[in-house]
């Protein structure tokens, strides 16, 4: 899952990225509006952490002109605006959801979930593909109910091709799903991960394959169908 998180205390933007990394989350920051604005222009964004106390726009300016690029993408607004009325504005703004600054960021990751979880969210707690399954909250995989151990890396691509199975994924399409901008893959580095995956999935028996369409991308499919 990869987040835009928009704001401008730069202590508290980097423990609470480094926080939300160790909880297997694609974090891009950005210390203003003009720059999140850019961002969900350019990027794929599962959900998005909007202070509104922002140096050059207001928070809420942000939230519309995100959201008039992509009305679906969830938006939390984190804020030490705890007024009621600034709520309500918040939530009619177009918010998901309003955490008061200070946090702690295990609620955090409790929200996003949450709502992410919602209807046309991106995120499922229990994952299945033919003798895989995958709980997401805790990060375990089981093949024939048999825990298999995998690093994170392999977590994380297992997870996006277990949530598009049976569709194709292009290699920018990993790329953006699983890598911040400030920690760009390195030279064939998809191609590496998606062999190591292929090979273990192979090895403790698993019924779903990743299958390479050249020039194309890669797809998860069920051997058994």
């Amino acid at each position: 899952m990869r987040l835009l998180y928009v704001e401008d205390n730069e202590k508290l933007a980097l423990n609470t990225s480094a926080s939300l990394r160790k909880n297997s989350f694609v974090v891009d920051w950005v210390s203003n509006g003009e720059d999140a604005v850019h961002s969900v222009k350019s990027f794929d964004y599962d959900a998005i952490i909007l202070d509104l106390g922002l140096p050059d726009m207001d928070g809420l300016s942000v939230l519309q002109a995100v959201k008039q690029v992509n009305s679906e993408i969830p938006v939390i607004i984190c804020t030490a605006r705890d007024a009621l009325e600034d709520r309500l504005s918040g939530l009619n703004s177009g918010a998901d959801d309003y955490l008061v600054k200070p946090f702690d960021v295990s609620e955090l990751v409790a929200r996003i979930k949450a709502v992410l979880r919602r209807p046309g969210g991106a995120l499922g707690l229990h994952l299945a593909a033919g003798n895989i399954t995958f709980e997401t909250n805790e990060r375990t995989v089981k093949i024939d109910d048999t825990p298999v151990r995998f690093s994170r890396r392999e977590l994380d691509l297992l997870e996006l091709f277990m949530r598009r199975k049976g569709r194709v994924l292009s290699k920018d399409g990993i790329e953006n799903a699983l890598y911040g901008f400030d920690a760009p893959p390195t030279p064939n580095a998809i191609e590496v991960a998606t062999h190591r995956l292929r090979k273990k999935l192979i090895e403790q028996g698993a019924t779903c394959s990743i299958h390479t369409l050249r020039g194309i991308g890669y797809i998860l499919e069920d051997n058994r169908t």
